[in-house]
């Protein structure tokens, strides 16, 4: 409890410094695995960045993944994407990607190794800007559950994460870093709830910023393939 409370003064001081504020993050995934080597993923996502109580940007995307081994999972997917300023779309995205995820389990820990290569199409109605970029990505996420050897039915689990993201041709390359640290709940066979903190930091020509987001998740599971294991995927903030 004191290091809860130490750990709060510590972000709301940091908060008042540098004039920053907690922004809203909200995601609904959906994993179906509708064989045994091949799964379909979806997400809907909003944020409330410039106001907590205002959704301004919101994703859906979506893709196609093959399991190569158990641990070992290829992915492609698409997206749309949007940014709103003052109740109107800012900027709009188009995202194509291709990503390899490879898990490393040592005991009840799993380390989670996700490099991700993406192309987007940019477009600002406002001003009728046109823009492209490539970005690469790795985060190493690491989970574990608390009350039981792997995740099931009633499993409460934890899991921290740090990501990179690599631009081109924008400057500087090394565009952003996340942290996130958060937990979940395995409610039953196919529902599962996750929330956390998440901490992102922007790297511009001109000046840095921070952005302090409250994540809250909830995770649809479907195994269409009738396998007597049951598997769960819990993705973190993306």
């Amino acid at each position: 409890m004191k290091l809860f409370l130490s750990l709060s003064l510590l972000l709301s001081l940091t908060f008042l410094k540098a004039q920053e504020h907690i922004s809203g993050f909200g995601a609904v995934t959906l994993t179906y695995k509708f064989h045994p080597k091949f799964f379909l993923y979806a997400e809907g996502q909003m944020r409330s960045i410039e106001d907590f109580t205002y959704p301004d940007y919101y994703e859906i995307k979506g893709g196609l993944g093959y399991y190569l081994t158990k641990n070992h999972k290829p992915f492609i997917g698409f997206g749309r994407y949007a940014t709103y300023k003052e109740h109107a779309i800012n900027k709009e995205e188009f995202r194509v990607w291709l990503q390899d995820v490879i898990d490393i389990k040592k005991g009840v820990v799993k380390f989670e190794n996700r490099l991700r290569t993406e192309k987007s199409w940019f477009y600002e109605p406002q001003t009728d800007k046109s823009s492209e970029r490539m970005r690469y990505r790795y985060r190493l996420n690491v989970s574990v559950p608390l009350n039981a050897k792997e995740v099931k039915k009633g499993t409460v689990f934890a899991n921290v994460y740090d990501e990179i993201f690599l631009v081109s041709p924008m400057k500087p390359t090394f565009a952003r870093n996340r942290v996130y640290a958060g937990g979940g709940y395995q409610i039953d066979d196919n529902f599962g709830v996750a929330a956390g903190y998440l901490w992102q930091r922007e790297f511009n020509a001109t000046n840095n910023q921070n952005f302090h987001f409250l994540y809250v998740a909830l995770n649809i599971n479907i195994d269409g393939t009738n396998h007597p294991v049951k598997t769960f995927d819990y993705p973190g903030a993306d």
